[in-house]
Formats: structure tokens, sequence, C-alpha cells
């Protein structure tokens, strides 16, 4: 088949749809080169790569970045419980090895993070960067900023170095006599950027899940550490509350 005109990627996804539908690339698999599609079909890359682009927002294909297009394998979608202090041990639960990566430095607080922590702009803030991994792939990204008015002086500053590296901020808030409780936290829907499609080796505008936390301390009510969360649509859902217990 050569392919030609505006709806050439069509017509080229649907072969490879076809293709994957009839068992000659079972999931996991990795699929044709953006090269040797082009020999096969006679067009640009461009085409294959909108063909391959329309499959994986379908949910066919993922794109893994620098290693080319694999078929997907159909998992359900994990569970990212948001309510108590460790998403760690609720990951834990569902059979899952959470580990992560970090890097930390102390930046001048940007309008929108000082309005969200209630500080002046240029305010100084502990600002960490985690890609959370989930079975040594990455799962999700977080972006938390934390007022160095606060920890500033304290052995918590880094959140993920020191003696208390890695407890969580309600338990490293507690080291400082600060008690945060459940965090307040508003949920969006959006696409992903090209710099977070990137480090979740997805493509860019793939669905996401958009979450805006702030722990804030009880007894005086201001804010101590927002974040935004980032989880990729097609492999997360997010639950709140808690069921009661009959009693």
């Amino acid at each position: 088949m050569t392919a030609s005109g505006p709806s050439a990627y069509l017509q080229v996804a649907e072969q490879i749809r076809g293709r994957i539908a009839a068992g000659e690339y079972p999931p996991g698999s990795q699929l044709p080169s953006l090269a040797e599609l082009q020999a096969q079909y006679g067009y640009s890359h461009g085409v294959g790569q909108s063909a391959y682009r329309l499959l994986e927002q379908e949910g066919v294909v993922r794109a893994k970045q620098g290693r080319g297009y694999f078929v997907r394998a159909q998992e359900p979608r994990r569970t990212l419980v948001r309510r108590g202090p460790d998403t760690a041990a609720a990951l834990a639960a569902q059979g899952v090895d959470p580990t992560w990566r970090s890097q930390s430095t102390t930046e001048a607080a940007t309008p929108q993070v000082a309005e969200r922590l209630e500080i002046e702009p240029g305010d100084p803030v502990m600002h960490t960067s985690y890609v959370h991994l989930v079975d040594d792939e990455p799962g999700y990204l977080v972006e938390s900023w934390e007022p160095m008015a606060v920890t500033g002086q304290a052995l918590i500053v880094l959140p993920e170095a020191g003696p208390h590296a890695g407890i969580g901020v309600t338990a490293r808030m507690a080291l400082i006599g600060i008690t945060t409780g459940d965090p307040v936290e508003r949920l969006t829907a959006r696409v992903l950027t090209r710099a977070e499609a990137q480090a979740l080796a997805l493509l860019p505008g793939a669905p996401a899940l958009a979450i805006r936390r702030t722990h804030y301390d009880r007894a005086t009510g201001r804010p101590v550490e927002t974040a935004d969360l980032v989880l990729p649509g097609e492999r997360w859902s997010a639950e709140y509350g808690e069921r009661p217990t009959a009693g």
C-alpha cells in the first residue's frame, strides 16, 4: 500500500491496528520504526508520527523516549490513594514497589508559589522535584515548595537528605512542632506538557490528572508546603475519602 493525501496517517494507523489485532505484534512488542514504515509504505516520517500519535491517543501504542513505539499492554489503572500521610504504603498494599528520584534546590519564590505559600515573591523556598517510580518505571511527577522561613534552620530542610530523609511532609513537620493533618487538594484534568511527557516516557498532549496540594499548620493556619502532582490519566485514578467501618 502507498499512502498519500490528508488521510494517509489514518490509512497507516488502520494497517498497524489490524496487524496488532491479528496478533502479529503482541502486547509489549516493538513496532516498526518510522524509517521502516517509510520504506514499506512510501511516505514521509511525519505521516508515520501522526499514525503512531493517533494510536497512542487510542491507548493502543506506547512511545518510549529514545527507544521507539511499542504495543501497549492493557493493564488496569493503578489507584493513588489520597488519604492519610503515607502514599508509599498505599502503593505497597497494591503490590507496587515505590521508589523515587529527587533533586532539591533553594530558590526565590515565584509570584505563583508565593501566593500559595502566603509569603512574598522572592522569599527563599526549598524546591524539590520528584520522579516517582513504580516498579522501576516513571509513574508520576511532583514539584514541592517549602518556605525556608519554616524549615531553613532545622535538620528537615532537605526533604530527601539528612537524618530525616524520605519520611514525608507530615512526619517531617511534626519534628519541628508543626501539626498538619491531611492536606487540601484541588484536582483538575489537563494534558501533559512536553517536559512532563519526556520525564514520563510519554508523548506531549496525553491526558493527565493534576493535583495541587497544600499542607497547613493546624495551629496557625499558615501554609508550610505546597506541591503540584502530575499523574498520567491512562495509568492512574485518584481515590479520596474513607469508607466507614461498621460498629
